[in-house]
């Protein structure tokens, strides 16, 4: 075996997929028996000759400028480590060579091309260069050895070449290679630099990416990737650069009531989303997302338009079929416009028509349907451009011999079928079929056939003879959408052209870059590489495979009819976009570069949290104040971003101005976290040349802002002190400032009432008169005092005590409330209250905020609200406080909790009475269901009767079928354990909102496995439906309430390929005796609501019971009747589920919400 070049590929059999290829036959002539003469050895010294063998043609590239230079080196083992040849100029720049003659760190000779600026070139200076460096003997010019390379020269990129040249060892050696005498000879070398500068036809040509600014490049922006979204991705630019799906019009964004009509598009921006700016809102998402792209100076993030979807993780991170999310995107915005003046826009811009006709050869009959189309989807298998698959699209069946056509009136009669176009849109969507079913391997695989398109498409030669041709049907390429990959694995990028003009733009998630014609063309019509003799192929990123066949094929093309361009690309400018929507994202904007400047600033500043007396006054609940809220509240304390170099006597001032309160009046206290978890006043800040920084560091809290609370004082005489533990006073009795809170047990609130100073010694019922005074009460209430220890320790005072006995010090909070008789105490007790202030404390301990939202689907967001409740609460008392903000009965509230990742419901919640929310909430750890669980939400449902009567009663999952089996609706029905069929009608029908005439022929059976397994009489128990089959509904049709007696019924349904693989709605069917299938398959359209080319592509066949039955296919001429041999065969239809993605098998249908 031969061995292996320096440059050959080894391929690892376990890695890479062996390609086994038919070899072509050789055809040998007498011609090739001649031997060929040898190709003549080039030398060195000859640069014209060497130049095309070391400097190959690039094609597709144009050369700028060429210059060819020798540096002559001598005394290489003299030279420094680091050399430089002399500069030679080549495009107007100044170029060397640059040498290592004892290797850069390697044992090899390193050679580089730079760049020969004196200074370092401007930032914006680059150069694409192919060039090739050839070390040679000057004695001998056949010994010589040579590598190429191409690169992007830039400023920060200025040198570029080979470390490893050539070994230092072999240069010296003194035979080189076969020759017989050394390569460097008497320390003498030639270096021959050929450099050749080509025109960069995009402005990336070798372009590594570092630090590249689509925005300043090109003019656009990208979209961020999630995950696996860049299909949506390459969607969202295609729709995007239609700039008449945004722009509202000519005249500009109006306020709905003076919208004008408009002859221009008019769509996305001209949805009405002023009175809605929800993130939920999937058309005032999609609307930002629009006003970002062209607005933005970064990649643009799709996660709110992802969200708005209803998407979640698992979403993001599946590949769907970018056809089936355009036709569905389309949907949800025409449901958005309806009622609106953007309704029809995107019809106007995207809807052609098609004609389905089948016409009689030698009778003046014929039959057709006109239908609207969005895209059209063209076969790519067997067809060798887009002409071929319009041929394709619009071929002619003809109908004949035993395959006659049975027109009505006159018989079987010879006949052509087909589907022509009637018009075309604006703009053309053509969805190539890249995926398609292999039979052979049982799966679905991408076809990466070669398939060519055109620039300018002419559209006409398929329209009808009767179609309007007035205006040329030409079309422009605007836009084509990539695959590159495979079926499992792959990625989306698009080449779109923006402007009418303009360039092609390639848009790969978050980097835009310009392209060229080939790029856009050539290189996505898929087929074979171009291979050089001798190589394997081309490795493909995504599947991991080499390949001779192109991965990247386009998947759909975006045509723009030539004499609409104007109109469809319109020119969209910052008056184009609702005010409403610049408005809020200036807002946010503004709010992020306001927090981004205050993030850089951080270490400058600190944050400063200060409370007052009227903050405690304003607060209810454990301790001073609300520490914890973001929000403005009077309870929380004012925040502040001070210098840290602030003193602390020009913080009291800041703080005094917002008091409007004279300085000299106003004294900061440390707050100080005790070790029974509160946060009280610990001592004043005396020193006013202190800084804040000092201040924070000396008495503040790690981790968190300076906490401080504000203390005034009323003025005083000059000569007396300001503050009462300031004056002069023995230190055994000094007075202690103490807060006053009042436990209302009428009102069920627990404010601050004030502060006030006491001495020490004074006893704890002398609290009695400031209190009184305090509250203006009179004389002589009686009142009962606590000390707030901590949240869970609330003790009754000793009013014999002294203060300094009962160990109260500054920042200590005394409760106090009125003691009310017997009498008093009892409407509180019986209305939920609390008497005793120690029972209110208990309450606020446990209180939580528990969110309700109503449980989808049926609910809504907005219907969502708060409550507080307390966690020691059972499932009656709770029920009732929802009850009673819902006005309903609490009896019929039923709560489900709430997966936490999802958000989708979890379980219900059973009515124990010995489980209290918090159980509930946060069951213990272990038990089944605490896993993943929100710990402060529920879902709740209004029940049509109550949960006593619930258990009473069998919930049953209902699908109705209200046209045909093309639409389903399903229903969650409850109905009496021991009650029949006729007892889920009526609630049935007033769900569905049928008739009573429509109630009155309703039939109900069981399916199981996407068949009938039986039908329901009205007297069918309920207890014997089986959980595991589905229950549907639908009005018995009119065929069957008028079928004759010799007709019989069949139970059909569908399959794909195989009996056993069936999917879909099953039904019932009246089969007639002696009538030809033809006749059979109409009958069939009306029953199943299939029509035109759905109804084509399926197959029938009749299927036996039995699970390993082979189908019996019908032909038109079959008599259905005369085909089925027992009363237990099917009718099957085989075709394709089309309720699943094109892309099965990666994950769920796509969706948006």
């Amino acid at each position: 075996m031969a061995p292996l070049s320096d440059n050959a590929m080894l391929l690892d059999s376990e890695e890479y997929e062996l390609i086994d290829e038919k070899q072509d036959v050789a055809i040998i002539s007498p011609q090739s028996l001649e031997p060929e003469e040898p190709e003549q050895e080039a030398l060195a010294d000859d640069y014209e000759a060497m130049k095309p063998r070391v400097l190959q043609e690039i094609p597709d590239l144009e050369t700028e400028s060429e210059a060819v230079h020798t540096w002559q080196i001598e005394d290489w083992r003299r030279l420094p480590k680091k050399s430089h040849g002399p500069v030679f100029q080549c495009g107007g720049f100044p170029w060397r060579v640059l040498f290592f003659p004892y290797g850069n760190s390697v044992d090899y000779a390193s050679f580089y091309l730079e760049h020969g600026f004196e200074d370092k070139p401007k930032d914006d200076w680059y150069a694409c260069v192919q060039f090739a460096l050839v070390l040679w003997n000057p004695n001998d010019p056949s010994i010589y050895t040579t590598h190429a390379a191409n690169h992007r020269f830039t400023s920060d990129e200025g040198d570029w070449g080979f470390t490893r040249f050539s070994e230092i060892r072999k240069l010296f050696a003194a035979r080189w290679e076969d020759r017989d005498r050394p390569m460097v000879e008497n320390g003498a070398a030639n270096m021959t630099a050929y450099v050749r500068i080509v025109k960069d036809p995009t402005g990336v040509l070798w372009h590594n990416f570092l630090n590249y600014d689509s925005k300043k490049e090109t003019g656009y922006v990208g979209l961020k990737n999630q995950g696996a979204t860049c299909y949506l991705n390459s969607l969202l630019q295609s729709l995007y650069f239609t700039s008449a799906f945004r722009k509202v019009g000519s005249n500009g964004w109006r306020e709905p009531w003076a919208w004008p009509s408009l002859t221009s598009p008019q769509a996305v921006y001209q949805i009405p989303t002023q009175d809605e700016e929800s993130l939920t809102n999937s058309a005032y998402t999609l609307q930002r997302l629009f006003y970002l792209l062209q607005t933005s100076n970064d990649a643009v993030p799709t996660a709110e338009l992802t969200r708005s979807f209803g998407w979640e993780q698992k979403q993001i991170f599946e590949q769907q079929d970018v056809q089936e999310l355009s036709r569905i995107l389309m949907e949800r915005m025409e449901e958005k416009m309806k009622g609106t003046e953007a309704e029809n826009a995107l019809a106007k811009l995207f809807v052609g028509k098609t004609k389905t006709y089948v016409s009689c050869v030698n009778v003046d009959f014929e039959s057709s349907r006109i239908e609207d189309f969005w895209d059209i989807q063209l076969n790519v298998s067997g067809n060798k451009n887009l002409d071929d698959s319009f041929k394709d699209y619009i071929q002619v069946e003809t109908m004949d011999g035993e395959n006659k056509y049975f027109a009505e009136g006159f018989g079987l009669q010879d006949a052509k079928k087909g589907v022509i176009f009637e018009s075309f849109p604006q703009v053309l969507h053509l969805q190539l079929k890249r995926f398609e079913y292999d039979i052979n391997r049982d799966a679905m695989m991408k076809v990466n056939d070669r398939y060519e398109f055109p620039e300018v498409f002419d559209a006409t030669p398929y329209l009808s003879e009767d179609a309007d041709k007035s205006e040329p049907y030409l079309y422009q390429l605007h836009g084509v959408l990539v695959h590159s990959g495979d079926f499992n694995a792959g990625h989306y990028y698009a080449f779109l052209k923006p402007t009418k003009d303009g360039y092609f733009y390639k848009f790969d998630d978050d980097r835009v870059t310009r392209a060229t014609m080939k790029e856009v063309l050539e290189e996505n019509f898929g087929g074979d590489y171009a291979v050089p003799n001798g190589t394997a192929g081309f490795r493909n990123p995504y599947t991991r495979t080499v390949s001779t066949k192109r991965s990247m094929s386009a998947y759909m093309l975006v045509y723009i009819r030539k004499s609409r361009a104007d109109e469809v690309l319109l020119d969209v400018s910052q008056k184009d976009t609702p005010p409403h929507l610049q408005e809020k994202l200036d807002a946010e904007r503004a709010l992020r570069e306001q927090k981004r400047k205050e993030r850089e600033e951080q270490h400058l500043y600190l944050p400063v949290g200060v409370i007052t007396e009227e903050t405690f006054k304003h607060y209810q609940g454990l301790d001073l104040a609300l520490w914890d809220s973001n929000e403005a509240n009077d309870a929380a304390p004012k925040q502040y971003r001070i210098l840290r170099t602030t003193t602390i006597g020009e913080l009291t001032k800041t703080v005094a101005q917002d008091l409007g309160r004279d300085p000299r009046y106003v004294r900061l206290w440390v707050m100080v976290n005790r070790q029974n978890k509160t946060i009280r006043p610990d001592q004043p800040l005396t020193d006013l040349d202190m800084t804040v920084d000092e201040a924070h560091a000396k008495h503040g809290t790690k981790n968190t802002g300076f906490r401080l609370c504000a203390e005034t004082a009323d003025p005083v005489e000059s000569d007396q002190s300001v503050w009462p533990d300031m004056q002069p006073q023995t230190n055994v009795n000094t007075p202690v400032l103490l807060f006053l809170k009042h436990f209302d047990a009428e009102a069920q609130t627990l404010n601050g009432a004030g502060c006030v100073y006491m001495r020490k010694h004074e006893k704890v019922a002398e609290l009695a008169s400031p209190i009184l005074q305090m509250m203006n009460w009179p004389a002589g209430t009686a009142i009962k005092l606590h000390e707030e220890i901590k949240p869970s320790m609330i003790e009754p005072m000793k009013p014999k005590q002294t203060l300094h006995q009962a160990e109260i010090q500054h920042g200590d909070v005394i409760c106090f409330q009125k003691v009310l008789s017997e009498k008093e105490t009892a409407p509180i007790i019986q209305a939920g209250g609390y008497a005793d202030a120690r029972d209110f404390y208990d309450h606020l301990c446990n209180r939580i905020t528990i969110r309700f939202a109503p449980k989808p689907p049926q609910g809504r967001d907005e219907d969502s609200f708060d409550l507080v409740l307390s966690k020691k609460m059972m499932y009656d008392q709770y029920a009732a406080k929802v009850g009673e903000h819902l006005k309903v009965d609490p009896t019929h509230l039923r709560f489900c909790t709430i997966n936490a990742t999802s958000h989708a419901p979890k379980s219900i919640v059973k009515r124990n009475p010995n489980v209290t929310l918090q159980q509930t909430l946060s069951p213990h750890y272990g038990s089944y269901g605490a896993m993943n669980q929100l710990s402060h939400a529920l879902y709740f449902e209004v029940l049509d009767l109550s949960l006593s009567e619930l258990e009473t009663k069998k919930s049953l999952k209902v699908t109705w079928l209200s046209e045909g089996i093309t639409k389903e609706e399903t229903f969650d029905i409850l109905v009496p354990k021991n009650g029949t069929m006729e007892d889920l009608i009526p609630v049935l029908t007033r769900k569905a909102n049928l008739d009573a005439e429509t109630g009155k022929s309703i039939r109900l059976y069981e399916v199981h496995s996407n068949k009938i397994y039986k039908e329901l009489h009205m007297n069918f128990s309920v207890a014997s439906v089986n959980e595991f089959v589905s229950l549907y509904a639908e009005k018995v049709p009119q065929e069957e309430l008028e079928c004759e007696e010799s007709d019989k019924a069949i139970y059909a349904f569908h399959f794909n390929k195989e009996p056993s693989k069936a999917h879909g709605v099953p039904f019932k069917f009246i089969v007639k005796p002696g009538e030809v299938f033809t006749k059979t398959k109409e009958r069939l359209e009306k029953r199943t609501g299939f029509k035109g080319k759905q109804l084509e592509k399926i197959k029938f066949a009749v299927v036996q019971r039995s699970t390993y039955s082979r189908p019996i296919y019908l032909n038109d001429d079959d008599i259905l009747s005369d085909v089925i041999a027992d009363g237990e065969d099917l009718l099957g239809l085989d075709h394709v589920d089309r309720t699943r993605s094109i892309m099965s098998g990666r994950g769920d249908a796509i969706f948006i919400r």
